[in-house]
């Protein structure tokens, strides 16, 4: 199926005015782990269809963190509208619940210009919130959460995931002892609400959204390979300058490395590299394992959407040109939500 377009013009779909005004029109979700080639074959799409990409990113949202984040170049940004990056400093946080508000405003702001929402990204808790609903868990504790990452540095990340599994054994069965982030708002939530946390997001509330999916998952067939291109990515980040980046934030901001930005993925150790906790060849192989391990949770999160999304699309991101299948695939969802 194609599309007539102009550069950042409306979509008109075969069928003219009448088809148009089909009930609800189409968005795309593409998701991945990282380093599956999300960016690329998104910028691919952007060539035939008329999207603007909405970031489906926890990272991207924080300003002047480029290098570990893989945040698209302005070249790549011209290329067709993006939103949801840029937008927060790095001292602040951005929850899933103002995700899915942003999300679902953006969605019907570029329905309505006649183009198509392409949400792409890495942090399937957002793809998760969007589609199935928040629960309805416990406000965040500034207090306990001081508290929490006083004791975890003097005790470390896996004492306190030791007292998450007393707590709330399912829950830290599913998390790695140093997963900080997930251990301190599990631990939060059962100790102000008084409950697991699986209880508490069994309540959820799903909103209607303002589009019809089309949901694609880029998925590695080979463990290998995605490690490969892992290691890789990293040497460049590292060779960008992901130290002098870090080193310029904590000059700029009031930073601290329990902030959900400096928890991120590369900062997390270069900031323990610049505090000598880790030289040089301890930071490469530590910011690679952590990027292994945050890829193991995503292919995670896309299994468990493979069983429950019956319409999700997976496309192996390491084939010969993943970019056309992506593509090939868009085309067929969108033509089979828009009418003849």
């Amino acid at each position: 199926m194609m599309f007539k377009r102009d550069e950042h013009g409306p979509m008109t779909p075969p069928g003219g005015a009448e088809a148009a005004a089909a009930p609800l029109p189409p968005a795309l979700f593409l998701l991945g782990p990282t380093a599956s080639g999300k960016t690329a074959c998104a910028l691919a799409l952007a060539r035939d269809l008329p999207v603007e990409i909405v970031s489906v990113d926890s990272a991207l949202v924080y300003r002047d963190m480029d290098i570990s984040t893989a945040k698209p170049s302005a070249a790549e940004r011209a290329l067709c509208p993006h939103h949801l990056i840029d937008i927060i400093s790095p001292e602040e946080s951005y929850s899933a619940a103002r995700f899915c508000a942003d999300a679902r405003r953006l969605m019907t702001e570029i329905s309505a210009r006649g183009r198509i929402p392409l949400l792409v990204g890495g942090t399937m808790l957002y793809f998760k919130a969007l589609r199935e609903g928040l629960s309805e868990l416990p406000r965040a504790n500034a207090a306990l959460r001081a508290d929490i990452d006083r004791r975890a540095r003097a005790e470390g990340w896996p004492a306190l995931h030791a007292e998450l599994a007393r707590l709330d054994p399912e829950a830290a069965a599913r998390l790695a002892p140093n997963d900080a982030q997930r251990i301190q708002r599990a631990l939060e939530i059962v100790l102000v609400g008084g409950e697991p946390l699986a209880r508490a997001q069994a309540r959820r509330a799903p909103l209607p959204l303002p589009c019809r999916l089309a949901v694609i998952a880029l998925a590695p067939s080979g463990r290998v390979a995605l490690h490969a291109r892992i290691a890789e990515r990293f040497e460049r980040m590292l060779a960008a300058g992901l130290v002098d980046e870090l080193a310029a934030l904590r000059q700029r901001y009031r930073l601290t490395p329990e902030l959900p930005s400096m928890r991120a993925v590369g900062y997390r150790q270069a900031w323990a590299y610049l505090d000598g906790e880790l030289d040089a060849a301890g930071l490469r192989a530590a910011g690679i394992a952590a990027t292994r391990q945050l890829a193991k949770r995503q292919s995670t999160w896309q299994r468990q959407f493979r069983e429950h999304w019956p319409d999700l699309v997976e496309i192996d991101c390491l084939g010969a040109d993943a970019a056309a299948a992506v593509r090939d695939a868009a085309l067929a969802r969108i033509s089979a939500i828009l009418p003849a």
